[in-house]
């Protein structure tokens, strides 16, 4: 199983958003520069995130975005399934399976995605943000890039 893209940008997003010691709004600019994708991608991933009321968003000169919640308030399980769409991992429907109705894969593969959910479920944004992460994530904020050599000496 992969993540799509999507599902990666969002994260990303929201793990960036996450930091709190900062004057001005973070655009979406600013945070395609920082990890060197899309604009164009990211603005759908921030209007998505937007709608299901993850995100703060204001238009025009000042503008930026914000978590919405505390961080402890983000269930990644939760976010992951939204991301992804809900949907199963294989379709016997389109094109149609032979093996539809008489094959036991596509219940083992949904219960299992089901197991995967409801483990993240257990783990916030919060979570996703410790060890050397929180630090990186303010490394960004200040300078733009990581400096990888400064977390070699950890695990």
């Amino acid at each position: 199983m992969q993540l799509t893209h999507f599902t990666d940008l969002g994260l990303r997003v929201l793990m960036y958003l996450s930091h709190k010691d900062r004057q001005e709004p973070v655009t979406i600019s600013e945070i395609a520069s920082k990890f060197a994708i899309s604009r164009n991608h990211l603005v759908k991933v921030v209007h998505f995130l937007a709608q299901k009321g993850w995100i703060i968003t204001t238009r025009g000169k000042g503008g930026g975005m914000a978590l919405a919640q505390d961080i402890k308030s983000y269930r990644l399980g939760s976010i992951i399934r939204e991301l992804e769409g809900g949907d199963a991992l294989i379709d016997c429907v389109t094109p149609p399976c032979a093996l539809r109705g008489n094959c036991q894969l596509k219940s083992l593969l949904d219960e299992a995605l089901l197991v995967f959910y409801t483990k993240l479920d257990q783990y916030t944004l919060q979570d996703a943000l410790g060890g050397r992460t929180q630090e990186a994530i303010i490394m960004l904020h200040q300078s733009g890039f990581i400096d990888s050599a400064k977390f070699k000496h950890l695990p």
